[in-house]
């Protein structure tokens, strides 16, 4: 046995590593046949749960409110948002009853199907739900327009338009010449749309109740935007639980589109922003993985210099991966979000365990007899530094199981025994195929790496230290700034569809997306919570089942009375035949006529408007052309005569007229009810989100609500994060300190980590790279590489003796090339389209640079400084 095998750990590792070379064969195939098994259970069995539910631990207060809620009400969780925007409030009205029929039709598609503005109840009652002074203004206006609504629900056409404007500008002096050019202009600008070949319709709900032409919302509950929500069936076992609904609704987008009915549907929800965020990294993914295995590839090559030698790490890194896998099925049963990357963080470490095992094999081959003495040697030197480094990294990975934050605990515990397939596939898989493929044995340019920094280090070694604990300083000085950034939105790609509808929605208060929702015993409870909300200046409107119930509705009726009154002969009008084409040109000549009167007569607002009109019906020239400006011009009047009639229909109601369907939104089975607070401000950024999510809490600890759910989250990660990195720092001190047996040993392993960290924390400051949801993930792999390059390079240490014999040896070009391959692999990612990994990949990339200065200048200059050579600390070499 070589001197390297004195220890336990170097016995064990000699004599595995001594096996598997003299029975290539045998291991090699029950290692196949291994991987095989494991690989049909994967494929079998092991599922995928793409919820974010569960992410967090159920038994923290926040998930325990939201839960409450989820149960209490589940037909609102996991809602699809249909944005319909169209020219018109019919058409977006028309288009939404279009697309909810379309959508109930197919149930294994949408378990919920709700579209709150075209409820009966709300068409019916809807004046009752405007203010007295709103409602009297329009009452005025529709006064006003009785006479002009009569006439042309008589002659709805071209011919009945043609007479009434002709009244009106020869009488124009009585009509009210104000009143009447919003009419020409609106009749203008339809022509003019018409003639440009753009599909423009006159909104008669607009113009009655006097909406802008730009206006969005108008006092008769018409809207040129309308929202449709549903349910969808989602299968959580495939990585897109709602394509079936999503794609379904972007079809019927696409043909509304086509019909000239609407100008754009989007969705948005948690489905669609899941899906495209899934679909937007795995767009990213690709780019980044080409460039990752071409860079990898390189690395190794270049490392290694042994096609034979890159082939068998790859291979038993390919198969350590596969046992991994194997333990997620035994140990968990299916990945979450976040446990998907326990592949990422192998890769990164596991390739380490190759890298360093392989450079110490060509090593050992330059002064071993034979390729079994060599790969025996190998074994028996680096077991303990890879044991070690592998115990290390496991005990980072399993400080996570105690946290609140599932997700990751459940990444920790896979990660953590994937670094036992990684150490036992080093040990096994590696040395047999190793014997098999029989590389050329040698280390090219060896002394020449070392020699490239070691001459410096040991000269300015004593500066290098001193410089690197001022630095270190300055870096722990900038900690207090550094961020989290714990909203999810903000690392999805911002050109995505769900996530810019999201944001446009955000900065909307009565359309917001960010709500707070509380549970009451009963209404009467609900309605005090309320009260007491809209105390709050951070409150806006809150709403609960009573909001439904309109306020002062006696004087209220008695307006609708009133304009019921004056507008019934517009319903009991019975309309002409429709004229011919002659009827209509001659129509259309004798109101150019009359405008061309109008425009003449000064230069008011009416006499531009006249002359704009009659410009604008010059340019429409043919029967067609006539019989679609026709269609353009009163496609709108009937659902507007149809709108009126039901809304005159008004009667005084209470919480029993409410129907089950509006009902059941608010009052849960059990008889509890649901309270909906709105921010009293706009939601632009993560402070202002907090603000409202903290406020609404002080004096309602039970709130649910995205607001309260993100920031509750993160804090939770953060405090995860803070207890996971005390109980890694406990474990892995301590399981240094038992094995290296020396303080001094264990400060020397910590100090380059502390450095690296230090380094990335003010960097990420100084650039602007807040923490986020995605990145986090990379501190586990730092800790991980981290600690395994200082205690390579520590223990390689106390084999040459002297601190600077360190350089000279294959070890800090293993700590090297395990560095850049593993930035080769990850950093690519900083080129993604998607924020999360881009974020992910910047932060690999500075924390990478960071640990290699820290671990191949300063540590190095630790250790020349500390342990100059034999002289310098006697009798080390014998330990």
């Amino acid at each position: 046995m070589t001197p390297t095998a004195r220890t336990g750990l170097a016995r064990v590792g000699y004599a595995c590593v001594a096996f598997s070379a003299r029975r290539p064969l045998v291991v090699l195939l029950a290692g196949l046949l291994l991987t095989g098994a494991t690989l049909w259970g994967v494929i079998g069995f092991l599922g995928i749960d793409t919820s974010t539910d569960d992410m967090i631990s159920a038994e923290v207060p926040f998930r325990q409110h939201d839960i409450a809620f989820d149960k209490a009400f589940p037909q609102l969780r996991g809602l699809l948002v249909a944005v319909i925007d169209a020219p018109t409030p019919e058409q977006a009205d028309a288009a939404a009853s279009t697309l909810v029929g379309r959508m109930r039709q197919h149930p294994e598609l949408f378990s919920q199907v709700f579209w709150p503005a075209g409820l009966p109840y709300l068409r019916q009652n809807g004046l009752l739900f405007l203010s007295e002074s709103e409602l009297q203004s329009l009452a005025d206006r529709l006064a006003g327009a009785a006479p002009l609504l009569g006439s042309l629900a008589a002659d709805p056409s071209l011919r009945g338009l043609a007479d009434v404007l002709d009244q009106a500008l020869t009488h124009r002096d009585e009509a009210g010449g104000p009143e009447l050019a919003p009419v020409l202009d609106r009749l203008a600008e339809v022509a003019e749309a018409q003639a440009a070949g753009q599909p423009k319709r006159l909104s008669w709900r607009s113009l009655v109740s006097g909406q802008s032409a730009e206006g969005s919302e108008d006092t008769l509950g018409g809207d040129k935007r309308q929202f449709v929500l549903a349910q969808p069936v989602r299968d959580f076992g495939g990585l897109k639980p709602a394509a079936p609904a999503i794609a379904f609704l972007r079809q019927q987008g696409k043909a509304l589109a086509a019909e000239g009915e609407i100008t754009r549907l989007r969705l948005t929800g948690s489905p669609a922003l899941d899906q495209e965020e899934l679909d937007s990294v795995a767009l990213g993914g690709k780019t980044a993985g080409i460039l990752s295995f071409v860079g990898v590839t390189l690395l190794l090559f270049l490392g290694l210099r042994s096609p034979k030698v890159v082939g068998a790490a790859t291979l038993a890194l390919l198969i350590g991966l596969i046992w991994t896998a194997g333990c997620a099925l035994l140990l968990v049963g299916y990945l979450n979000l976040l446990s998907v990357a326990f592949a990422v963080l192998f890769i990164g470490l596991g390739i380490d365990f190759g890298i360093h095992f392989s450079l110490r094999f060509l090593e050992e081959s330059e002064q071993a007899p034979d390729r079994g003495s060599a790969l025996a040697a190998t074994g028996g030197a680096i077991a303990g530094a890879l044991t070690l480094s592998a115990v290390s990294a496991a005990a980072g990975f399993l400080s996570f199981l105690p946290t609140d934050y599932l997700g990751l605990a459940q990444l920790g515990l896979i990660s953590g025994a994937g670094m036992g397939c990684a150490l036992i596939a080093s040990f096994t898989v590696l040395p047999a195929t190793l014997a098999l493929l029989k590389p050329r044995a040698r280390l090219p340019r060896l002394r020449r790496f070392g020699d490239a920094t070691n001459g410096l280090v040991r000269r300015r070694r004593k500066e290098i230290c001193i410089a690197s604990l001022l630095l270190g300083l300055g870096c722990a000085a900038l900690l207090p700034s550094l961020s989290f950034d714990f909203n999810p939105i903000n690392l999805k790609d911002p050109k995505a569809e769900s996530v810019a509808t999201f944001r446009e929605l955000a900065a909307e208060p009565n359309n917001s997306v960010y709500t707070l929702e509380l549970l009451r015993p009963d209404l009467k409870a609900a309605v005090a919570e309320a009260a007491r909300l809209e105390q709050l200046p951070e409150v806006g409107r809150v709403l609960t089942l009573q909001s439904f119930v309109p306020e002062d509705q006696d004087a209220k009726l008695d307006i609708v009375d009133a304009m019921a009154s004056y507008l019934s002969p517009v319903f009991l009008s019975f309309p002409e035949a429709p004229p011919g084409d002659r009827e209509r040109a001659a129509a259309v000549a004798k109101l150019s006529a009359s405008l061309a009167t109008a425009a003449g007569a000064g230069d008011d607002a009416l006499a531009k408007a006249a002359g704009r009109l009659r410009a604008a019906l010059a340019k429409l020239t043919g029967p067609q052309a006539l019989t679609e400006y026709e269609t353009r011009v009163f496609a709108g009047f009937k659902p507007l005569i149809d709108q009126l009639n039901t809304a005159l229909e008004a009667k005084k109601v209470g919480l029993d007229d409410i129907p089950e369907s509006l009902r059941s939104q608010w009052i849960s089975a059990d008889g509890r009810a649901r309270i909906q607070a709105y921010s009293a401000h706009q939601i632009l950024d993560n402070a202002d989100l907090a603000h409202f999510a903290d406020a609404v809490q002080a004096v309602a600890p039970d709130a649910t609500g995205t607001p309260i759910i993100v920031t509750q989250a993160s804090r939770t990660v953060v405090a995860a994060f803070i207890e996971a990195s005390l109980i890694a720092l406990v474990s892995i001190v301590a399981i240094l300190l038992i094995v290296l047996r020396r303080l001094d040993d264990t400060l020397l392993v910590l100090a380059p980590l502390l450095l690296a960290a230090l380094l990335t924390a003010a960097a990420s400051v100084l650039f602007g790279l807040s923490f986020n949801f995605a990145n986090v993930i990379v501190l586990p792999l730092l800790l991980g590489l981290g600690v395994s390059a200082g205690i390579h390079l520590v223990l390689r240490r106390r084999e040459q003796g002297a601190g600077h014999a360190v350089m000279e040896s294959s070890t800090p070009r293993a700590v090297l090339f395990s560095a850049l391959t593993t930035l080769a692999s990850f950093g690519s990612l900083a080129l993604s389209g998607h924020r999360g990994m881009t974020s992910m990949g910047q932060l690999l990339t500075v924390s990478i640079i960071a640990l290699l200065f820290s671990t191949l200048v300063v540590l190095p200059a630790l250790l020349a400084w500390l342990h100059p050579g034999p002289g310098g600390s006697a009798g080390e070499a014998q330990r």
